[in-house]
C-alpha cells in the first residue's frame, strides 16, 4: 500500500502568507474607495468629464460691461462745438453822480461834467455763450439748443478736427428749446443717425457727447433713469432723465443709444446749490425735434395745432366727484370762446380720453398730441360726459403767438403752483358753496409748496391773509414774493380747510 507524503510546513506558510497579503490588498482597496466616496474625493476615471471652456470677454469690456469704443469713434466726428457771441452795450457811468451831496443842480461846474459823461458813447463788450451740437446732414444742417444760439450776433461752429465755420440761424422753437443752424462746408460733413426716442427703455445705456467747460470733446455714459419728466421748462415738457454726466457746455449735444443713434438733445441739469452735476441730467427726446424739423427748414418757425381748452390732471378726489372709473384722461376746465373746441361742442367738465385714435392717459398727452397735429386737420375726439362716452369731430386750428394756448388759462406761478379759476361745474363736482378761490391744477415736484403739502385739486382761499377770489387775486398776492420769503396759504383739502406755511426756494 502506497502512503501520501505529508504537505511541507513551509509550503503551507507560503500559501497562507499569499492569501493574507491578497486579502489585505483587497481590503485596503475597498476602504480607500469607500472613504473617497464619502468625502466626495473619488473620481470614476471611466467617465470622462466635459472640459471647462472659459467664456471670452468682449474686446474692451470688463466682466460683461459694455464697450462704447466703436460708438464713440463713429459718432465723435458728428459732434460740434458751438460758440455764440453777442455785443452787450452798457452806458458810461458818471463817477461824479451824486457828489458832493450838497451841490446845486444849476452849478455850471458840475453841469459841465454831467453833460460830458451823458454825451459819451456807450461801452461795448462781447458776451460769449458756449454749447454743443450735432450734424444731421452732409450739407451742413446742425441741431442744438435754442438757448445756446438765440442771443448771438455771430455763431461759430468748430468740428472735431478743428475746422471752423460761421453758421447762420435757420429756425428755432422756444417751446421745446431747439434750434436749427447751418454751415457751408467745403466737403460733405459726417452726419449722425437720428433714432427713435419712443423706443428708448428705462435702464438702457446711453452716452452724452459734448464740450463741457471748454474742455473739447468729452464722452460720459450712464443709463436712462426715467422718461416723460416734467421740469417746468415749458408747456411741452417730456424730458429723458439720465445719470450720464451733463455739464455746462454740453447743452445742445447728442445723447446716443448703444446703436450709435441720437435719441435725445442734452438740455438741462439738476444741481444742488449750483454745485454742478449731481447725476441728474435731462435731454429733449429726438422725436420731438424730428416732428418740427421740416417746419424749421422751410419756415424758420414751428406750426402747431390748437384746440382751445384749459385742461388739468384728474386727481383721486376729482375722479370720485365726477364718478369716473379711472383717473385716465384730461379734464377740461375751460373752453376758449370761438375756438375749435367750442365749435365742436366740447364743454367744461368733459374728460377727453382719446384724440385721433390715441389714448390720453394724462393732460400732457393731450397737449403734445394737439401740438403735433397739423392745422385744418379733421379728426375725432372721444370723451366722457356725465358718465357716458361720446365721440365728436373737430377741425384743429393753428396755434399763433397771440392766441391762447392749451395751457393759457392756467396760471403757473414762481412759487411752483399752477392754478385756474373755479367754474360752476368744478364747484358743483367738489360741492363748493361759491366760486371764490382758485383750484390747484399742478404743483412743481421740486418746489417748497409741494414739500409743504400743496397738491392738485386743493382750493386756495388766502395767501398771506389776503383773500383770493380768483386768478387775478392770486397773481397779485404773489407778485412781490421773492426767494427766501415765507408765505402762508389757507386752502381746502377735501372737506376741511387748513393753513400751510413754507419758505419760497426758487430752483
Amino acid at each position: 500500500m502506497k502512503t501520501e507524503k505529508p504537505i511541507s510546513k513551509t509550503l503551507v506558510v507560503i500559501i497562507m502568507g499569499v492569501v493574507i497579503l491578497t486579502t489585505s490588498l483587497l481590503l485596503a482597496r475597498f476602504i480607500s474607495r469607500y472613504t473617497d466616496n464619502v468625502f466626495g474625493l473619488y473620481e470614476d476615471r471611466a467617465v470622462a468629464k466635459e472640459p471647462t471652456i472659459p467664456v471670452p470677454l468682449q474686446p474692451g469690456s470688463l466682466a460683461g460691461m459694455p464697450s462704447f469704443v466703436d460708438i464713440v469713434k463713429r459718432s465723435n466726428p458728428s459732434v460740434v462745438n458751438i460758440s455764440s457771441t453777442s455785443i452787450v452795450k452798457t452806458p458810461q457811468q458818471n463817477p461824479f453822480e451824486g457828489f458832493p451831496n450838497n451841490r446845486r443842480s444849476d452849478d455850471p461846474f458840475w453841469e459841465f461834467f454831467d453833460k460830458f459823461f451823458e454825451e459819451m458813447p456807450n461801452s461795448s463788450r462781447p458776451r460769449q455763450s458756449l454749447g454743443s451740437g450735432f450734424v444731421i446732414s452732409e450739407d451742413g444742417y446742425i441741431l442744438t439748443n435754442r438757448h445756446v444760439v438765440s442771443k448771438g450776433d455771430k455763431i461759430q461752429v468748430t468740428l472735431s478736427d478743428g475746422t471752423e465755420y460761421d453758421a447762420k440761424m435757420i429756425g428755432s422753437d422756444a417751446k421745446i428749446d431747439i434750434a436749427l443752424i447751418k454751415v457751408e462746408p467745403k466737403k460733405a460733413l459726417p452726419a449722425t443717425t437720428l433714432g427713435d426716442s419712443d423706443a428708448l427703455e428705462v435702464g438702457e445705456w446711453v452716452l452724452a457727447i459734448g464740450n463741457p467747460f471748454r474742455l473739447g470733446h468729452t464722452v460720459t455714459a450712464g443709463i436712462v433713469s426715467a422718461k416723460g419728466r416734467m421740469i417746468g421748462q415749458g408747456p411741452y415738457d417730456n424730458f429723458i432723465q439720465t445719470d450720464a454726466s451733463i455739464n455746462p457746455g454740453n447743452s445742445g449735444g447728442p445723447l446716443y443709444n448703444t446703436k450709435g443713434e441720437v435719441v435725445g438733445i442734452n438740455s438741462a441739469i439738476f444741481t444742488a446749490g449750483g454745485n454742478g452735476n449731481i447725476g441728474i441730467g435731462f435731454a429733449i427726446p429726438i422725436n420731438m425735434a424730428k416732428n418740427v424739423l421740416e417746419d424749421l427748414k422751410i419756415r424758420g418757425v414751428v406750426t402747431r395745432g390748437w384746440l382751445g381748452v384749459a385742461i388739468q390732471e384728474i386727481t383721486p378726489e376729482m375722479q370720485k366727484a365726477f364718478g369716473l372709473k379711472t383717473n385716465n384722461g384730461a379734464l377740461v376746465g375751460d373752453v376758449v370762446e370761438d375756438s375749435p373746441a367750442a365749435k365742436a361742442g366740447i364743454e367744461r367738465g368733459d374728460v377727453i380720453i382719446e384724440f385721433a385714435g390715441k389714448k390720453i392717459n394724462k393732460a400732457t398727452d393731450l397737449s403734445k398730441a394737439v401740438a403735433e397735429t397739423k392745422p385744418n386737420n379733421k379728426l375725432s375726439i372721444t370723451l366722457i360726459r356725465n358718465g357716458k362716452k361720446k365721440t365728436i369731430g373737430v377741425e384743429i386750428g393753428e396755434l399763433k403767438d397771440d392766441e391762447p394756448s392749451i395751457e393759457a388759462q392756467r396760471t403757473e406761478s414762481k412759487i411752483g403752483i399752477s392754478v385756474q379759476k373755479i367754474t360752476p361745474e368744478i364747484a358743483q363736482s367738489l360741492q363748493l358753496k361759491s366760486l371764490d378761490g382758485v383750484i390747484v391744477s399742478s404743483v412743481d415736484r421740486n418746489s417748497s409748496a409741494y414739500m409743504a403739502g400743496v397738491s392738485e385739486g386743493q382750493i386756495i382761499y388766502q395767501i398771506n391773509r389776503s383773500n383770493i377770489k380768483g386768478v387775478d387775486d392770486f397773481n397779485k398776492a404773489i407778485a412781490n414774493i421773492k426767494d427766501g420769503d415765507t408765505i402762508t396759504i389757507l386752502l381746502r383739502d377735501g372737506r376741511s380747510t387748513r393753513f400751510l406755511a413754507f419758505t419760497v426756494r426758487n430752483k
